[in-house]
Formats: structure tokens, C-alpha cells, sequence
């Protein structure tokens, strides 16, 4: 299991302290100093399934100043919001926890870390 954070969110935080508390095995990821490429985005909203969009942070200053919030959300801007992410990635949605059995989740809520948890745990 590894999960993405920014070690100033407080989100992140609750996630890593429930993971501890049971246990898990898991690698941490600061995406914010190990920037996610391309090809990783998009292999991490495969395992979400989920959009470019849905994992953006719309209302950060940067989305603001990109203007992402009047972009299309269709598979013809997929690639332009990807590339967003990759050159932006403090507007990727945090933590993104990758579970054991190949899927993720976006772990902003106890129900949610516990959701990965359950995917194929490693104690």
C-alpha cells in the first residue's frame, strides 16, 4: 500500500494515524517533493476510477490562476488536466491511497481509509 500526502494536511495526517493504529503496512509518498508523472496520474485514476477532474483541488489559487475550473471535462481535455496534475501537483486531491489489491481510494474521510484497509491489508 502507498500513500500520497502533503505532510501539512491535516486529512493526510488522520489518514497515516488510522493506518498506524491498525497496523497496516504502508509506503508514504510526498508527492509534493516526488512530483507524479504523468503516466503515474493517469495509472492512479485507472486504479481510482476516476477523472483528471475529480481528483483536482479546483478552489486552490493555482487551479484559479489555470482557469481549470472553465475547462471541458470530456476524454478530449483528459490530457490537458493530466498534464495540469503533473506540472501542478498541489492540486492533486490528497491522500490517494493505493491498495493492496490494485485499486485506490481518495482517503479524506475515516470511512474511506478504512475502505483501503479492507482492499487486501498488510499486517
Amino acid at each position: 500500500m502507498e500513500i500520497w500526502i502533503n505532510p501539512a494536511c491535516s486529512k493526510c495526517r488522520s489518514a497515516l494515524s488510522l493506518l498506524d493504529a491498525e497496523g497496516a503496512g504502508y509506503t508514504v509518498r510526498r508527492y509534493l517533493e516526488e512530483v507524479p508523472d504523468e503516466d503515474e496520474i493517469r495509472a492512479v485514476l485507472e486504479r481510482l476510477g476516476l477523472e483528471p477532474w475529480d481528483i483536482t483541488r479546483t478552489q486552490e489559487a493555482e487551479a484559479k490562476e489555470l482557469g481549470v475550473g472553465a475547462w471541458a471535462r470530456d476524454a478530449g481535455a483528459r490530457d490537458r488536466w493530466v498534464a495540469a496534475l503533473a506540472a501542478h501537483p498541489r492540486l492533486i486531491q490528497r491522500p490517494i491511497i493505493t491498495a493492496d489489491d490494485g485499486t485506490a481510494v481518495v482517503g479524506r474521510s475515516e470511512d474511506a481509509v478504512r475502505d483501503a484497509l479492507s482492499r487486501g491489508k498488510t499486517l
